[in-house]
């Protein structure tokens, strides 16, 4: 058995009459130790798929598992970096973290929270930083302490919902470091949410797409063979990045080419013609908008 999985899981939002079908058929395995990278257009219902593996929402139906447990509700041991760094505003970076440490681990003695506050606020190079607020951050610093927040907790599997898609290229670049050096020294399992498949194969050991919504569901595993520790520019110039790249691209093309021929729609015009303005306005409105059904033909005979 897989270490965390959801097996024929459905999910939709909204009233049984007018309901979106959101994710349809989701089977995944990862496995401990693993680095798995989900790939999807925005929209598509990557953050739902993460929400159900966090614990945040159920499936309608099928069902999540994680150590061979059905998954019920949130728990410290699924560690979830939000997109939107979720800091609390009127806290410094220590105090985010230790909010998290002091929650989990309130049985610790003072100076032991202390340390796994200070262990993590290091890890992820914020030391500086410490005693600042959010609104002082750079956006990458602020994912930095969400990064660090999350991993204090001590998580056995770490979800990462998109959390450098606002980013710019320098910082983006920069936490994609951090995240392959955390895998390489604790050697975590990871699962990445993201839109952008370059990023999936340099951090992943495979990458799995995600077709264009509604009822979107995951395509075939697509494994990455480049070895580890991966140089950007090395992985740019190997023929496997490239296979990998477009075999996940044409996946994706192709699954919104089915959708656009999966859909009809039924289109219903009003019943009504515009005003006519070539005729005079009078006291009564008849220059107004009519119905059709409004719509009187007579045959006049003119006798000339």
């Amino acid at each position: 058995m897989a270490f965390f999985e959801i097996e024929r899981a459905y999910k939709g939002y909204g009233p049984k009459e007018n309901r979106t079908e959101v994710l349809a058929d989701i089977n995944l395995e990862v496995e401990k130790g693993e680095f798995v990278a989900i790939v999807g257009f925005s929209g598509a219902g990557k953050t739902t798929l993460i929400n159900l593996l966090s614990g945040l929402t159920a499936p309608d139906q099928g069902v999540a598992r994680f150590d061979g447990k059905p998954i019920t509700g949130t728990s410290p041991e699924r560690g979830l970096v939000f997109q939107n760094y979720s800091l609390l505003p009127w806290l410094t970076v220590y105090e985010n973290i230790a909010l998290a440490v002091d929650q989990v681990f309130a049985d610790w003695p003072a100076s032991k929270r202390r340390g796994q506050i200070e262990k993590f606020i290091e890890l992820v190079n914020v030391t500086p930083a410490r005693a600042k607020l959010p609104r002082e951050l750079s956006g990458g610093m602020r994912q930095r302490v969400a990064v660090a927040r999350t991993l204090a907790m001590g998580p056995q599997v770490l979800l990462l919902d998109e959390p450098l898609s606002a980013l710019d290229a320098l910082t983006r670049a920069n936490l994609q470091d951090e995240i392959m050096r955390i895998k390489r020294e604790d050697d975590a399992t990871i699962v990445l949410i993201t839109n952008d498949p370059d990023e999936a194969i340099l951090l992943a050991d495979r990458v799995i797409p995600l077709t264009a919504g509604p009822r979107a569901t995951l395509g075939p595993s697509i494994p990455v063979t480049i070895p580890r520790p991966r140089s950007r520019t090395d992985v740019n110039h190997n023929p496997d990045f490239k296979h990998a790249r477009n075999e996940i691209i044409d996946y994706l093309l192709k699954s919104t080419e089915r959708h656009k021929l999966a859909v009809t729609k039924k289109l219903v015009l009003p019943d009504i013609l515009p005003e006519d303005l070539d005729q005079p306005r009078m006291l009564m409105g008849k220059r107004r908008a009519r119905r059709r059904s409004e719509q009187k033909f007579e045959n006049v005979e003119v006798i000339q």
